[in-house]
């Protein structure tokens, strides 16, 4: 199962952890899995076309991704809670393989 994990402060999103895998199909044939990277995958480039130093991405190894977010900016949070809804409905579909909390 991947497991979205979000930590906030008092204003906004500050971390945002991405970790296992969803074990829906094997690899390479794993639609979730392909969901998810290609959800998170386009917003970070998004952001980081916007502003390069909004956030910091921690690729730990093989599927499991750490995102620290270090200052605020209105479209660019905007984007990351477009990216969180999107992991949240991908969950409503595949509740055994996705967890966002």
């Amino acid at each position: 199962m991947i497991k979205v994990s979000v930590e906030s402060n008092k204003s906004h999103i500050s971390k945002i952890s991405i970790l296992g895998h969803a074990d829906y199909e094997e690899y390479g044939k794993d639609i979730v899995c392909s969901s998810v990277s290609s959800i998170v995958t386009t917003t970070v480039n998004g952001i980081y076309e916007i502003d390069n130093t909004y956030l910091n991405v921690e690729a730990k190894d093989e599927g499991n991704m750490i995102i620290t977010i270090l200052k605020e900016d209105k479209i660019c949070d905007k984007l990351i809670n477009n990216m969180l809804s999107l992991l949240s409905e991908l969950e409503e579909s595949y509740p055994e393989n996705i967890k966002v909390k």
